[in-house]
């Protein structure tokens, strides 16, 4: 019995490994009665993307040739007629606007109107063969149910025609599957059994590109920023109306949210209600012809107001077995409420002062981007990014006046911050005013490091100031002669701008207005690129920017054209780039490593040829007598997203003999000792002599060194080290009397190397000296505390160290 079954058990095998493939069952191909072939199908379902085969792009042969359908009237009964042709018990829905991809070839039939009872697709009324108005973008899709005919089951092979080589998609299944009741739904059409989840899954949904708000008050037609106007979205690549049914303030919101508004308002639905009735009554009107169309509308947009754009709502293109499409409704209107830093763009003016929140972005290259910082308990501290998603970076943007988040980047995108790490884990619903609002844990000392510090790329509003401003004569995009439109006797005209005083914040102010991120190199001489002929004249003049501008003709300038300097190759030119570097002193080292030194006069002979000496000192009998010092180290660190370069190449350094070295930098930072109501007591500055990378986390390899001449810089990531034991590192506290004072260290104090971050370039520590001792507390970064923390490192002793 075994040895039989070992045989049987061994003949199997044989079999099945003689097979390379699937044996094929025998069928009518042996047998001599093979039924005749049944003809070639009329109708097929295409697709440009995986789907079931059920539904597809409705394509029909005619003369030999496929062609697609257009959606212009189209009902269920439409696509019952087609599926029974295709063997399918019956039609689920159509779909217009291409949702199956745009077809090719000529489009057959347009208003095609069938009563159900037909055959064939054929049968129905329509225009004629090729007799439409239509575009491929008005392709039409139909979706059968999966159950096939019971006369069709053994041939359906002949009997529908479908692409090949397209593997099916599951979307349908779970539309299908959870089909609603009339009143439980978001489309009310009481057909219960033939409305499809068309929000957004998979590729049944409604793929809206854009939005946009087109005035048609003539009020709101005159402003520069658009902040009210009927809702258009994009999809397939066309614009298109949303229809009111279902519309509300929430929907508004989110619409707003996408363009760059924090909050929407309700508009004046009378005033609206009267300009629709008046332009769909009379048929001369582009309006009347384009709302009978389905392709024209989105329907049964459902938002709740929290989402990030209006992918994330519910939406359909148009309604199952509604004769005329948003039926009893109009076009959507939506009025926003623009952030108080774009309230008065439209004036000419400079922007309204930063909203005053408790939470800021620092170092974005762009308007509305950057790393996140919160205020807590009157410090400025980051977010790790564990958990961090567009949601929570919304309320961020909408507490800072700004739209929702396009995206919610991770991983100290936007550079390290400092100071403290003050949230982890955070997670918001959407709903909150503040980032301060949502849920989220505290951060144990020294847990995480910066770079897990989140980050934020908001929606701004689009205030037309980047075609004011452009960039002529560069080889790349990025760079070239700076040429404004302002206007100059009653008109608008190009012109370009005098170099006189044209600094890194004037620059920094035209690349963000052109959304090109920070100013790399500053130009003053711009003979190697040629404007543009029609803006050879220089119309501006005594430029002088803040920095926080949103465009080059917000910042101050002259009354009256005066440029000594002249224009044409002489004007002023930027080079932008995506990316800077951001130095920071450690403060905590400056506090820890503070001393005083009474230093001979002969053992500072050349500190005092490069001016580190107080002016008293060239009074004194040399070399007799000594100096007293207040004498510190000094750790510069690169958190930013490039390398720190010096402004000038190795061939204009400046060799000093004395101290046999060359200066890459004749002033790279200033020291003060400040009274507390700002007076300077004394100062001193260190000349870059020596720009190199002391020291390179793990990971990072050292790329400059100042041995034998060699590049100098600091790399992203690492930092240069001046030792407390070197010339010039020091402030000469001589002739200052005991008391309590502010000492100041400031990085790159003429703004003459571009960075992603200027205001964490000083470093403010409380100083007593009772002229023996100095003692130094309280070092901070200069934009490590609130304004009024700030106020009382000025006034009070009592204030915690910052760690960097």
């Amino acid at each position: 019995m075994i040895r039989t079954f070992t045989l049987c058990l061994s003949s199997l095998l044989l079999l099945s490994l003689s097979c390379p493939g699937q044996a094929e069952p025998r069928g009518p191909a042996s047998s001599p009665r093979r039924s005749a072939r049944a003809p070639a199908a009329k109708v097929r379902l295409a697709g440009n993307f995986a789907r079931e085969p059920n539904e597809g792009r409705l394509e029909v042969l005619h003369n030999n040739t496929w062609g697609t359908v257009c959606d212009d009237e189209v009902d269920i009964k439409l696509a019952n007629v087609v599926c029974r042709e295709l063997g399918f018990q019956s039609g689920v829905t159509w779909a217009h606007s291409a949702k199956y991809g745009e077809g090719q070839g000529p489009i057959w039939l347009d208003n095609v109107r069938c009563d159900g009872s037909e055959n064939s697709l054929k049968d129905c009324k329509h225009n004629g063969w090729g007799v439409h108005d239509c575009k491929h973008t008005e392709d039409l899709g139909v979706v059968c149910t999966v159950e096939r005919r019971p006369d069709q089951t053994a041939r359906r092979g002949h009997s529908i025609a479908l692409r090949p080589n397209v593997s099916p998609s599951p979307q349908w299944q779970s539309n299908l599957a959870s089909r609603r009741t009339a009143g439980q739904g978001y489309y009310g059409n009481g057909h219960p059994q033939e409305i499809p989840s068309f929000h957004y899954q998979g590729h049944g949904k409604v793929r809206i590109e854009e939005v946009r708000l087109r005035p048609i008050l003539m009020a709101t037609k005159r402003k520069n920023l658009i902040t009210e106007g009927v809702v258009e979205v994009k999809h397939a690549g066309r614009w298109r109306q949303v229809c009111d049914l279902g519309w509300t303030l929430n929907s508004s919101r989110v619409v707003c949210g996408m363009l760059g508004f924090p909050e929407a308002t309700q508009h004046n639905a009378k005033t609206y209600k009267k300009i629709w009735d008046s332009k769909v009554t009379d048929p001369s009107t582009r309006l009347s012809m384009m709302a009978k169309k389905k392709g024209f509308w989105v329907e049964k947009v459902h938002c709740r107001g929290i989402e990030n754009s209006l992918s994330e709502c519910h939406a359909q293109l148009s309604i199952p077995r509604s004769p005329s499409p948003c039926k009893n409704g109009r076009h959507a209107v939506a009025k926003c409420i623009p952030g108080p830093q774009f309230a008065r763009i439209s004036s000419g003016r400079p922007q309204a002062p930063y909203p005053a929140v408790p939470v800021r972005l620092k170092a974005g290259p762009r308007l509305g981007e950057g790393r996140v910082e919160v205020l807590r308990e009157g410090k400025w501290g980051t977010i790790v990014d564990h958990m961090w998603d567009r949601t929570a970076a919304s309320v961020v943007c909408r507490e800072l006046g700004f739209g929702t988040a396009q995206e919610a980047l991770i991983g100290a995108c936007m550079g390290q911050g400092t100071g403290p790490i003050h949230m982890n884990n955070v997670q918001c619903t959407g709903t909150e005013r503040s980032i301060l609002d949502c849920s989220y844990q505290d951060v144990p000392l020294y847990t995480f490091k910066h770079n897990q510090d989140a980050s934020v790329r908001c929606n701004i509003p689009k205030t037309g100031v980047e075609s004011t401003v452009r960039l002529a004569g560069g080889r790349v995009p990025g760079e070239g002669r700076v040429e404004v439109l302002l206007e100059v006797g009653g008109r608008k005209r190009w012109g370009s701008v005098c170099s006189e005083n044209w600094g890194i914040n004037e620059a920094m102010v035209v690349c963000r207005q052109l959304g090109l991120g920070f100013a790399a190199t500053v130009h003053q001489d711009t003979w190697y690129w040629t404007g543009n002929p029609n803006a050879a004249d220089l119309i501006l003049s005594g430029t002088h920017c803040v920095g926080t501008e949103l465009s080059i003709q917000q910042c101050r300038r002259n009354n009256h054209l005066h440029c000594p300097r002249g224009g044409g190759t002489k004007s002023a030119g930027v080079t932008c780039s995506e990316t800077a570097p951001d130095l920071v002193l450690d403060a905590q080292l400056v506090q820890e490593t503070a001393y005083l030194e009474d230093r001979p006069l002969h053992l500072l002979a050349c500190a005092n040829e490069e001016n580190c000496l107080s002016s008293s000192a060239a009074r004194m009998n040399w070399p007799y007598g000594h100096r007293r010092l207040l004498r510190f180290s000094s750790r510069i660190m690169n958190l930013g997203r490039a390398d720190f370069r010096p402004k000038s190449t190795r061939e204009s350094w400046t060799w000093h003999q004395c101290h046999r070295h060359y200066h890459s930098i004749e002033v790279f930072t200033h020291y003060d000792l400040l009274t507390l109501n700002g007076t300077r007591v004394a100062e001193g500055h260190k000349a870059s002599f020596c720009l190199e990378d002391t020291y390179c986390p793990e990971g990072l390899q050292k790329r400059f060194s100042c041995y034998n001449m060699g590049d100098q810089g600091i790399s992203m990531g690492c930092w240069d080290t001046y030792r407390h034991d070197i010339d010039c590192q020091w402030v000469d506290v001589t002739d200052v009397r005991p008391g309590d004072y502010i000492f100041q260290v400031e990085v790159n104090p003429a703004l003459d190397m571009a960075e992603s971050d200027f205001m964490n370039n000083v470093m403010r520590c409380r100083c007593k000296y009772d002229g023996h001792r100095a003692y130094m507390y309280g070092c901070h970064a200069g934009d490590a505390y609130s304004a009024e923390i700030e106020d009382l490192f000025e006034h009070q002793r009592q204030i915690t160290n910052n760690f960097v």
